[in-house]
């Protein structure tokens, strides 16, 4: 008897998707980044739910998690804060600015008698 089509499909379907986990985790470690279940979902087009489902893969990316958080990750978190707060801090400067610019510009039109809302 020959094996349904759609079996067949759905079985070939599910290998290609691991082989693509699989891969995006390789290149992930090999490329030095942070190994997450986002990331390599996101590199292989597959959900996070997925991942959490395949035991080999699951393992294998938090063994690499683990790995690069004992190797010396722990400084990339400090520097992660700072710049988020030179961000927050240029946020608010550049916010400053455009505040005054508008009403430097809304006094301008004020005052020549071009105020759109008057």
């Amino acid at each position: 008897m020959r094996p349904d089509p759609l079996s067949e499909a759905a079985s070939r379907r599910h290998e290609l998707t691991r082989a693509k986990a699989i891969q995006a985790l390789r290149e992930l470690d090999r490329a030095g980044t942070p190994v997450t279940f986002a990331r390599v979902a996101q590199a292989a087009g597959v959900s996070r739910s997925w991942l959490y489902t395949q035991p080999d893969i699951s393992a294998q990316l938090r063994r690499l998690r683990q790995t690069t958080n004992d190797a010396g990750s722990a400084g990339t978190i400090p520097a992660a804060h700072d710049r988020n707060r030179q961000l927050a801090d240029e946020n608010a400067r550049l916010r400053r600015q455009l505040a005054r610019a508008l009403g430097d510009q809304r006094s301008a039109r004020t005052r020549s008698g071009n105020d759109p809302e008057g």
